[in-house]
């Protein structure tokens, strides 16, 4: 069976990204949540649902037009996500645990020692895209998540460059994808 989060902030969350993410990503996005809280478990890995949850269902926000600002996707979406997050009244502390797993979740080998949330988030995300068909993919279908998702990251990149910088996941995916055609 599969259950999120229904208490009302993690609704609000939920609203604010289907208004603003598209569906592939959205789908993405709850599926991360669910990894993530299936690696706790077999882990054992302490952590606060509300918090993860937030920062899973957020972490490609920045993907969004709405969020389409002057730095790299993973920045503007933590910025995001904290702004938003804030004006629902989170405590400080969790709205800074959910920026840095939302920031560093295409950050290999850092994000796993950032604490739970963060290490949770990047876990989460690497096994959607890692562990190929799910039960979670029944409810929440891949949609093409893997080009869509590239699609997104590139167009961003290729409209303000500064946005991908060499070293950097979306640097990558801008150097490796010759045409808009790819896609």
């Amino acid at each position: 069976m599969i259950f999120l989060p229904n208490d009302v902030l993690s609704l609000r969350v939920l609203d604010f990204a289907r208004l603003h993410e598209a569906p592939p990503v959205l789908n993405h996005s709850v599926r991360t949540y669910l990894h993530a809280t299936a690696i706790a478990e077999r882990d054992g890995v302490e952590h606060d649902d509300q918090t993860l949850f937030q920062a899973c269902v957020l972490h490609d926000i920045g993907t969004a037009d709405a969020f389409d600002g002057p730095v790299r996707f993973e920045v503007e979406g933590a910025d995001a996500a904290a702004a938003f997050l804030t004006a629902e009244g989170v405590p400080a502390r969790a709205v800074d645990q959910v920026w840095e797993a939302i920031a560093l979740h295409t950050s290999g080998q850092i994000a796993e020692r950032r604490g739970p949330i963060t290490m949770l988030t990047r876990l989460g995300v690497l096994a959607d895209f890692d562990e190929g068909s799910t039960a979670f993919e029944e409810v929440y279908p891949r949609l093409g998540i893997e080009v869509e998702l590239k699609r997104l990251v590139v167009a961003q990149a290729r409209r303000n460059p500064a946005k991908a910088p060499k070293s950097s996941w979306p640097g990558y995916l801008t150097r490796t994808t010759i045409e808009p055609d790819d896609f």
